[in-house]
């Protein structure tokens, strides 16, 4: 699983963030990043789904292929 966060959305509200510090990363300008190229553990793919419905954008998805 791989998530990713659509630049051009993200308003910086940091939920991902605040919920999951270990996909996600956030830059001088507040705006949200993933991490490890957007590679997900196993063990944290609840979290992954989380973020995904906690964002008021709907700037992150995922991609259950390819990991």
């Amino acid at each position: 699983m791989r998530v990713r966060v659509d630049a051009e959305k993200c308003q910086g509200h940091n939920r991902c963030f605040a919920r999951s510090p270990q996909l996600f990363g956030v830059d001088d300008y507040g705006d949200a990043h993933e991490k490890n190229d957007g590679v997900v553990p196993a063990d944290l793919e609840d979290e992954a789904r989380m973020a995904v419905k906690n964002c008021p954008e709907r700037a992150i998805s995922i991609s259950e292929e390819g990991a």
